[in-house]
This record gives structure tokens, C-alpha cells and sequence, in this order.
């Protein structure tokens, strides 16, 4: 009774390694055995959570953890220190004696492995007779499994159930599988044998928790590892097992499937993809757990002689004696020491007893990489030359073969194949005595094994499932409210799961889903996002002005996205909206976005055209003044002179003082209201203006600040009047800054001819070359010169880029008596300066002196020096239409007939060239009044406006 021997055997699913680990507890002291590392892990995490870290011990080939108050161990069969002495012992999966590769460890702990006071046995119930023959004081107990097991038939894969584990036996096998359930069904989580714990534990925890719904695996599952499987599904009935492609006999499709069920759940069983149906016999088998008892297990001696390697292996060779046991296969540890045995080198070194054993030792180190078993001889030599020749392992030669290893690029292949080399430098680290410091090194191949397994799952995570796909099905299937969530950069995401962004009120489903989830993905972003388009659109009708816009191109902007765009109503200062909101947000969301851009576009056309508004809305205004008024409306602030040039002649100084007053400014060439071309209206206008054009796309406007633009090609007609420009020549010139320039050329001999001026480049910001180009377009001749440079000529300051509002020529004096006086109104049509009523030979001589002078000092200059003279160019500007409108085509001549018919000629009645053109550079004295019998048009008769500041003035002159 101090010894007992119990073997517990039974089907999967009856409880046996539970039994054992309540057993063992009961103990002060125990061991257990399992087949694999991960259900040993398994296990250790179950006994740590009850007893603590401190007393429980885990010990396999790559893995060892052993605190110093060690009482219960948890070892893989291969790892379990022989003659512990502990209380209790047990191994797992004891059926594996029979099995080709492994089963002489299993047999030989079945025949030796004891603890002082209880050993337990548990596996399949077709050991009885093995057990029962081999070990006679064995006592037996049988358990009943716990839930039904069933057959099922053959599913298609698309047609499996949730809670699913699909069985392969080959690794593209498994990736075929597990791609296609992707697609399917949103992913699968994938466990083979290979995995390292981490890795595998990583992958359960993604069917566990739900995640997915499906597990692909290896055999691997049939040995312990307890998992909610309700269906399992074989993909092939044939594996190979080391040697070559079997079947695979009922009682291992038996203690696969089992793993269907737990606890008082039922399972099923079946078969998919190519695998055929299972025979009725065979299905049958599986349900009833009758089995075809075990003859035979493997066995190996395990009393070895360690004299010369030759000994060695011979003991390793001897067969058994007992008909029960069978000689093992030769193992990977025995073909190694043949190999190194023939090796001269290692020979030599084997040539005692401890060097034997050593050489036994590295032989025993298991083939992870599987690459060949060559290679694998190689690396084994070198280990053994180490610890023979110094006793450890280098640790730079160490340090490089784990060096090579830690890096985590790759796809899983690649990362697979490195976990599977580090598990070789894992293991050699857990040897005691064979490197150096081996607390140091266990730790760095335990971080980069980690770091590895890590990413592997990552990789099989991301290959193999889509998460999104998955936990949305999961929670829709659940018919629960899904909490949707969106980020400041619109990004959606549902139940955590990234599925579009929101623009504004519009989802943008994401790009990257496959047609297969895309309708997953709407569902569950409209189903969530519902209660977010209420909430948002409650945000957008309170929101300030400030945080909506338009754009130049008629869209309205709320933050960075569009809500919607402006369309053309009935009145050009009157455009509409059109809101951009998803159907499925529903109609009192698009109608409270509506309302909100359709205050804001209301409030921005008050604001930036509050003058002309009031001008239009002004009741003291009438006749010729409201008529007028109303097509500065129609222009949007602005007309060109020539357009309305009968217009401007009709009205009379009330009229226009009226019209000054809304800002009103009455210039040479444009009609305009200096506070609308700020950039802000300008912007504004030239939208409205396209919507009223209907444009397909709209023209920007030029950037702020900018006196000249280039004047482009393909410009719709109108524009640069829209942007506050008029086009002349190659640029186009802002109309305020036009109108200084204007009164700038009244002061020049427009007939005789004139130089630019400094001021004008500098008002202008052009080089000579461009204001020429500037002048001939408004119809003056440019005559281009050259001349001896007297001195270096000034520079022409370049002119501020100042704003319309920085340059408001309505606050002007010089401009305003320019614009005011208005003498004689000798406007052309189109807008250009009076011709001038001097002629060149009348330009009084000593205007003409400085430039004699300024020519003999320069040939001066030339004759005392011995070097060529320095040269410049110069233009010459004269107004191109006094001879018949050699520039500026049809207006030109409009306004040549104009004269012709109404004036007598030029040069009868009182000689030329007295005085100076129209403006400020005009006569002052009444001596030269036979230039206003010459005027274009018959003299005003309106009195002078008395709010004009030049009135008296003017007035005195008409007097004198």
C-alpha cells in the first residue's frame, strides 16, 4: 500500500490530468510527465495559480525553472529527473509506448519511473493489457467520458460550424485552411507542434476569447490541451510520420477527435476538404471508444556502457527480451552517435569513459531545425569539440550563433525557422556546466525565443485572421448596440476595429476590404454609427462661423471636411446649399446640416458685401443714381468705365456725391467699391460670380497682396474684373493701383512724349520692360531708346505689396481730385487718359535743357576716358491714339471720330503746345481757356458737388 501503482485509464474528456494534478497536490512532494511542452506548461500555470511560483518547478528540453523550495515538478516525459525520490509520480498519455519515435521513453518510464508513495499511469484504455502483463501490481481504474462524441459525416469548409477545429498534417495543408476560413469567416487561429509556448499559447488565447471562431491544427491538439471545440474536423486521415505516409489508426483519430466537447458539452466529429468519409466501423469505433488493444511497445535499454562510443552503441542496440516490448527505430540521438563515431577527430577524443558520456550528452540534443541530418552532425561536433577541449561552450562563439538568429523581418516561414534554431541554443543553455554564465544565457535565448514566438503570432495573426471581420460578425450576431468611436482625424472605429472614415456627415468605407466583408463592414458602421450622425449634427448647427468655410471652388468646409457645396439660386448674392449627408443618417440630419450652411453662407455674403448690400437696400437713392446702383449689385461692386460710360455721363454731382457715400469710387478706368476688393470679398465674389456663370471650375484668385499678376491665357472673360485686376498686356494690374498710376500719367506730355518715373515702376513693382508691355496695353506707344548712361540710374524701389485696403484710393486726396473735378469728362470709351493738347514742339525749352545738359556731360564723360561708353535703354511713352488710334483698336477710332465730328481741329483758333494735359498738371489760370472748346463732349451743366472738397476750388476758377 506504500507503493501503489494505479493506472487510470479512459477516452478523452474524462478528466484524467486533472485527477492526477489533485492527486499530486495531495502530496508534499510530485512529479508529472506530459507529452509536450505545451500541455506541461499548461499544467505548470494551473498548479502556480493554486500553490504559487515558489514550489513548482518547470523543466523541459528549452525550459527550466526550478525555485529553491521546489516540492511539485512539471516536466516533459524526456525531461523528468530520474530517481527524484518525490512522494508522488505520474505521466500522461501513457498510450505512446507503441509509438515509433518517442515510445521507448514511455516505456521506460512505465517500467522504472516510481514514486515513493503513489504512481500514477493515465491514458488510453487500450494499455490495459500492456500494463497489466508489464507491471502486475498496476491497479486499474476506468473513467467514462463525460459528454457524447458523434459523427458528423463530411461539411464543406465554407459550411463549418462556429467553435470548429479543422485537423491537418502538413504545414501548406494548414495555411490552405486556414486562408480560406479568412476569407470566409473572418479568420482562424493556428496551433501545430512546432509553435513555441508563447506562440501557441497566443493563438488559443484567439479562439478562447473569441476572436475567431475557428482553430486549424496539427495532431498536436489531440495530446491534453483542453480547448472549447465543439466540432472537429479531419482535412486528411494520413500523416508522415518520420519514415513515411500511414494511415492513421482508429484509436489516434479517436484521441483527436476527442477533443470535441468539454465538460458535459457534446461534440461531433467529421471529415472536410479531400479527406473521404470515414468507414461506418471506424466512425463507430470513435463513438463507442473500442479500440484494438496495444501488443507491443517500443523499448530501448537504458543500461549503457560508456567505455568507447562502440560500446555504446551496442548497448543502445540490444533487443528485448520480453514479447511484449519491440526494438525502438533507430532514434535521431543514435544515427547522430554513429556519425560522430566515425568522425577521427571525435574519435580520438572519445577515448573515456566521461568523454563517452559527454559525447552521448550532445548527441541527445534534439534536431529542432529539421534541416538535414548531416548539418545537424556538424553543429553536434563542434559542440562537443568545445566542451572537451575548455570544458564550455565560448561565449563569443555562442553569442554569434545567437546573434545570427535575433532578427524579427520576415514572413512565417522565416520567423519559424529561426524559432525552431534558437530552441537548439535554448536547450544548450538549460545543460548545466556547459556554458559559462548560464543564468546570462538562458535569459538571452529566452528573450529572443520571446521575441520570436511574439512574432510569429503577429505574422499568423495577420495572415490568418481578420480580426475586424471576425469581432464585427461576432458582435451583429450578438444584436447588441456596438459602440462606435471617431477620432479627430475622422477615422471609424467600431468595437475597436477600424472600418472607413467620416467625412463630415459621408462614411468612406476603407478601401482595403475584400468584396467578401465589405457588406460586414457597412452593416456594422451604419448600425453604430446612427447615434454619432445625431450627435455630430447637433455639434455642426451650434458651431461657430469661424468654424465653417468655403472653398474657391464652391465647397463648404466644416473643420477639414466637406459638408457641403453652394449652388446657384435665383439671385446672384443669394446661392444655395447642397448638404453631403449619407442617406442613412436620415432626413432630419440632412435638413439641420442644411439649415446650418445655408445661416452661414447668408451671414458671409452680409458681412463681405455689407456696402454694396446697403447701397442696394438705400431708399434715398433714385432715378439715374438707383439705376446705377442696381448694376454695381449685378457687377458684384465692380464695372469698367468704358461699359457704362453713357452711364457715368448722365449722372449728375448729386447723384454721384449719393453714391459716395456707400464708397462709390468713380475712377478713370473701373466704377468700383475700394472696401470690396480686399482678398476676403474678392475671394467670395469670384465664387459667386462662377456659380452665376455656371462654370464648371472656378477660377482662384490671385494671392493677397500682389499689385501685378501674370495675365494668363484661357481666363474666362470677366475674370480679372471679378478678381479686382484689369488685364494690359502680358499682366494684369490691380484696378486700385491702376487708378494711382492714372493719376500720376495726367501730370506727363502724354503727346510729346514722357519717360517713366521712378514712382510709377515703384507703384507698379515692374521692371521698364514690363511696364512698358503695362503702357502699350492701356494704349499708349512705347518707343524703346538707347543713350549714354550718365550715372547709375536710380533703382526703382520696388512697390509694397500692399492690399486694396492699404491703398484705398478713395482716401487719396490726389486721387480724389482727380476723380472729383472731372472738368471736362474727356474719357474715352474705353476708359483710356484724354489726349493730350500739346504737342512735342511746344514742350517749353526748359524741360528740355536738362537733357542737352545731361548729353553733353556725358559725351564729356566719354571723350576723357579711354574705354567704350556705358549704355541704357529707355522708353518713351506718347499716347498711341492722338494720330489716329495706332494702339488700342476700335475705341481708339471711336473716340478720333468723336473729336472730328465735334471739335473743330487741333491747331485753328489758338496756337498748340500752351499748357499741359487735363489733370493736376493742367492750367490753373483762365488764360487758357480754348482748351475747353475742344472737349469730346458738350460741357456739363450740373452744378459742382458741394460735398466735394475741391468745390470751391473749382468753383473759383469757372468764376475767374
Amino acid at each position: 500500500m506504500d507503493r501503489r501503482v494505479i493506472a487510470v485509464l479512459g477516452p478523452t474528456n474524462t478528466g484524467k490530468t486533472h485527477y492526477a494534478i489533485e492527486r499530486m497536490l495531495g502530496y508534499n512532494s510530485g512529479i508529472i510527465g506530459l507529452p509536450l511542452r505545451l500541455l506541461a506548461r499548461e499544467v505548470y500555470d494551473k498548479i502556480v495559480a493554486l500553490r504559487g511560483p515558489s514550489v513548482v518547478a518547470l523543466v523541459t528540453g528549452e525550459e527550466r525553472i526550478v525555485p529553491p523550495r521546489t516540492k511539485y515538478w512539471v516536466c516533459t516525459v524526456e525531461a523528468m529527473p530520474p530517481a527524484m525520490g518525490t512522494d508522488f509520480l505520474a505521466v500522461d498519455e501513457i498510450q505512446l509506448c507503441a509509438d515509433p519515435e518517442r515510445g521507448h521513453v514511455f516505456t521506460e518510464r512505465l517500467l522504472q519511473a516510481r514514486g515513493t508513495h503513489e504512481t500514477l499511469f493515465m491514458g488510453s484504455d487500450t494499455m490495459r493489457g500492456a500494463i497489466a502483463e508489464l507491471v502486475p501490481e498496476a491497479e486499474f481504474v476506468q473513467r467514462q467520458r463525460m459528454s457524447e462524441l458523434s459523427y458528423g459525416g463530411s461539411k464543406k469548409i465554407s459550411r463549418m460550424p462556429a467553435r470548429s477545429a479543422i485537423v491537418g498534417f502538413s504545414v501548406d495543408n494548414i495555411y490552405a485552411i486556414a486562408e480560406l476560413l479568412k476569407r470566409q469567416k473572418g479568420g482562424a487561429a493556428v496551433v501545430m507542434g512546432a509553435l513555441s509556448p508563447r506562440t501557441r499559447n497566443a493563438q488559443v488565447e484567439l479562439y478562447q476569447n473569441g476572436d475567431v471562431d475557428f482553430l486549424v491544427a496539427t495532431d498536436a491538439i489531440g495530446m491534453g490541451l483542453n480547448l472549447d471545440i465543439n466540432h472537429v474536423a479531419f482535412s486528411a486521415t494520413t500523416k508522415f510520420d518520420g519514415r513515411r505516409m500511414r494511415p492513421l489508426a482508429p484509436n489516434e483519430l479517436a484521441q483527436i477527435a476527442g477533443r470535441a466537447g468539454r465538460g458535459m458539452s457534446h461534440g461531433t466529429f467529421g471529415v472536410t476538404g479531400e479527406a473521404r468519409p470515414l468507414d461506418e466501423g471506424t466512425a463507430q469505433a470513435i463513438m463507442d471508444h473500442r479500440f484494438t488493444p496495444i501488443k507491443k511497445l517500443n523499448w530501448r535499454n537504458t543500461d549503457l556502457q560508456f567505455g568507447t562510443p562502440e560500446a555504446l552503441i551496442a548497448a543502445l542496440e540490444v533487443a528485448p527480451q520480453d514479447e511484449w516490448l519491440v526494438k525502438a527505430r533507430e532514434a535521431d540521438d543514435l544515427m547522430a552517435l554513429k556519425t560522430l563515431s566515425n568522425d577521427a577527430e571525435t574519435r580520438a577524443r572519445a577515448s573515456d569513459g566521461p568523454s563517452v558520456r559527454l559525447l552521448w550528452d550532445v548527441c541527445r540534443i534534439p534536431d529542432f531545425r529539421g534541416i538535414s541530418h548531416a548539418e545537424h552532425s556538424s553543429l553536434l561536433e563542434a559542440i562537443y569539440g568545445f566542451l572537451h577541449e575548455k570544458g564550455r561552450i565560448p561565449d563569443d562563439w555562442l553569442a554569434r550563433q545567437i546573434k545570427r538568429i535575433d532578427r524579427m523581418d520576415g514572413d512565417i516561414d522565416t520567423v519559424s525557422k529561426r524559432l525552431a534554431f534558437i530552441r537548439t541554443w535554448t536547450y544548450v543553455a538549460q545543460r548545466k556546466g556547459w556554458v559559462n554564465d548560464e543564468s546570462h544565457w538562458r535569459g538571452a535565448t529566452r528573450a529572443v525565443e520571446d521575441a520570436l514566438s511574439d512574432a510569429l503570432h503577429e505574422r499568423l495573426t495577420q495572415r490568418f485572421v481578420d480580426r475586424r471581420t471576425s469581432v464585427l460578425l461576432r458582435r451583429l450576431k450578438q444584436k447588441e448596440a456596438m459602440l462606435a468611436e471617431v477620432s479627430k482625424e475622422g477615422e471609424v472605429t467600431v468595437e475597436g476595429q477600424f472600418v472607413g472614415r467620416l467625412e463630415g456627415f459621408r462614411f468612406s468605407q476603407d478601401k482595403t476590404a475584400t468584396a467578401e466583408e465589405a457588406k460586414t463592414l457597412g452593416q456594422a458602421a451604419m448600425a453604430a454609427l446612427a447615434p454619432e450622425f445625431h450627435l455630430r449634427a447637433d455639434r455642426f448647427y451650434n458651431a461657430p462661423d469661424t468654424e465653417i468655410d468655403f472653398t474657391e471652388q464652391g465647397g463648404l468646409m466644416w473643420g477639414n471636411s466637406a459638408v457641403g457645396k453652394l449652388v446657384a439660386g435665383s439671385d446672384p448674392l443669394k446661392p444655395q446649399v447642397k448638404a453631403f449627408v449619407d442617406e442613412e443618417a436620415g432626413e432630419d440630419v440632412a435638413q439641420k446640416v442644411a439649415r446650418r450652411l445655408q445661416h452661414f453662407i447668408d451671414r458671409k455674403v452680409a458681412t463681405l458685401f455689407e456696402p454694396l448690400l446697403n447701397m442696394s437696400r438705400d431708399e434715398a437713392l433714385s432715378g439715374l443714381a438707383r439705376g446705377f446702383a442696381f448694376q454695381l449689385v449685378e457687377g458684384f461692386g465692380l464695372l469698367p468705365r468704358a461699359q457704362v460710360a453713357e452711364e457715368v455721363k448722365a449722372l449728375d454731382q448729386d447723384a454721384r456725391g449719393a453714391l459716395r457715400k456707400h464708397g462709390v469710387r468713380f475712377g478713370q478706368f473701373t466704377i468700383f467699391m475700394p472696401l470690396l476688393l480686399k482678398p476676403a470679398p474678392t475671394r467670395l465674389r469670384l465664387v459667386l460670380w462662377s456659380l452665376f456663370k455656371g462654370l464648371e471650375e472656378f477660377p482662384e484668385a490671385p494671392p493677397p497682396g500682389l499689385v501685378t499678376v501674370p495675365s494668363g491665357d484661357g481666363a474666362p472673360e470677366g475674370y480679372h474684373l471679378m478678381a479686382g485686376y484689369r488685364a494690359s498686356g502680358a499682366r494684369a494690374i490691380r484696378i486700385d493701383m491702376l487708378e494711382r498710376l492714372a493719376d500720376m500719367l495726367r501730370a506727363e506730355d502724354s503727346r510729346g512724349g514722357f519717360e517713366a518715373k521712378a514712382d510709377m515702376l515703384s507703384i507698379t513693382g515692374m521692371t521698364l520692360e514690363q511696364f512698358a508691355d503695362l503702357m502699350q496695353g492701356l494704349g499708349y506707344r512705347a518707343e524703346k531708346g538707347e543713350r549714354v548712361k550718365v550715372k547709375a540710374a536710380p533703382a526703382a524701389a520696388a512697390a509694397p505689396q500692399e492690399t486694396a485696403q492699404d491703398a484705398a484710393p478713395a482716401q487719396n486726396p490726389e486721387s480724389q481730385e482727380a476723380e472729383t473735378a472731372e472738368p471736362a469728362e474727356a474719357v474715352p470709351a474705353d476708359g483710356a487718359p484724354a489726349a493730350p493738347v500739346t504737342e512735342a514742339a511746344d514742350v517749353p525749352s526748359e524741360e528740355i535743357a536738362p537733357q542737352a545738359d545731361a548729353a553733353q556731360a556725358a559725351d564729356a564723360q566719354v571723350k576723357s576716358a579711354d574705354e567704350a561708353p556705358e549704355m541704357e535703354v529707355f522708353y518713351t511713352f506718347a499716347w498711341g491714339r492722338a494720330r489716329g488710334g495706332e494702339r488700342g483698336g476700335a475705341r481708339g477710332g471711336e473716340r478720333g471720330g468723336e473729336s472730328r465730328g465735334r471739335g473743330k481741329p487741333q491747331g485753328k483758333g489758338r496756337p498748340q503746345g500752351k499748357g499741359k494735359p487735363r489733370g493736376k498738371g493742367g492750367p490753373k489760370s483762365g488764360g487758357d481757356k480754348g482748351g475747353q472748346s475742344f472737349e469730346a463732349r458738350p460741357p456739363k451743366k450740373d452744378k459742382i458737388d458741394p460735398d466735394n472738397p475741391f468745390a470751391a476750388a473749382l468753383m473759383g476758377l469757372t468764376k475767374k
